[in-house]
């Protein structure tokens, strides 16, 4: 009877621990989810953005994060750095931006870090980013990445080449050009143009038409490489030329699978938008990064591989 007694007493001692621990669980405040902010300088017309923004969207559903993603209507520095600045003024727990132009951005990215937002850089200006503080930068070099699609051309042949460069005044644009140019030693010129459809498929066809040495063709992205390919279509001159481009779309992989476009330059832009917000999850949570820059690209999609990377981009992954 003894024994009963001190089992009833052990068994009642331990019911009220646990529902003490219990009470004690309940009372204490939930966790709030980590708010980052993502400042691009994509135009919501361009495809390749709107995969980086549903990479950031999936990694901030994983880790319970809440996510804000802004950007310009169009491709303009003084908006982008007005909503950057509202975005250090709105307190995040971090900030991700494409750091397009360091003159515009530089000082902002400085003002984010002086006021303890961790910032880490996509896209563009891995180069000078860590000169304003930023954490690290996912992305790829913009210089060597123009640099081997002008090799990539003079291994099949092509003597001279265009780059069409969109966005002028855009420093990882700039730099792709540049690279270019480099890796052509000089053979090969930057035609500027607007954003506008029909002002890049008329400046290249009338470009090709005043210089009937040039036979390789760079754009910059999905803006360009869709009017240049209508342009070739339309004027039956797809094999005449060897075409190239950066970034993935659907129209542009539809192209690559059709043998209408000889290679597009592939920098991940998935994992621009999912690895920021994983790494920033980490940093705020155990204070953790990586020791270094994360390179994405480049890779190169070409005819034979297309097909493979065609159901991803259905998925908005590729």
């Amino acid at each position: 009877m003894a024994r009963l007694s001190q089992w009833l007493l052990a068994s009642a001692a331990t019911t009220a621990l646990m529902a003490g621990a219990a009470q004690v669980q309940a009372q204490e405040p939930e966790q709030e989810a980590s708010r980052f902010v993502m400042v691009t300088h994509g135009v919501p017309s361009d495809p390749f953005w709107s995969v980086v923004k549903n990479g950031a969207e999936a990694a901030a559903d994983l880790v319970g994060a809440e996510l804000e993603y802004r950007a310009p209507s169009t491709f303009d520095m003084a908006k982008m750095q007005q909503l950057v600045q509202a975005a250090v003024a709105s307190d995040p727990d971090g900030l991700i931006i494409s750091f397009t132009d360091e003159n515009a951005l530089g000082g902002v990215v400085q003002n984010a870090v002086d006021n303890g937002i961790p910032v880490i850089t996509i896209n563009s200006g891995g180069d000078v980013a860590r000169d304003y503080g930023a954490r690290l930068h996912v992305g790829q070099s913009e210089y060597e990445a123009g640099k081997q699609a002008a090799e990539r051309m003079q291994e099949m042949g092509v003597e001279k080449g265009v780059c069409v460069n969109h966005e002028q005044g855009n420093q990882g644009l700039d730099q792709r050009c540049d690279g270019f140019v480099e890796g052509f030693d000089g053979n090969a010129e930057q035609l500027a143009t607007t954003y506008d459809p029909t002002n890049i498929r008329n400046a290249i066809v009338a470009y090709l038409n005043e210089n009937s040495d040039v036979r390789g063709v760079l754009t910059l992205g999905a803006l360009a490489a869709d009017p240049m390919i209508r342009a070739m279509r339309e004027q039956g001159a797809t094999d005449m030329f060897t075409l190239g481009t950066f970034d993935l779309s659907p129209g542009i992989l539809e192209a690559l699978d059709a043998g209408e476009l000889d290679f597009a330059i592939d920098q991940q832009q998935y994992m621009q938008g999912y690895l920021p917000v994983m790494f920033l999850d980490q940093f705020v949570k155990n204070g953790l990064l990586p020791a270094g820059d994360v390179a994405t690209g480049p890779g190169f999609v070409t005819q034979e591989n297309a097909a493979q990377v065609i159901e991803l981009s259905g998925q908005g992954i590729r």
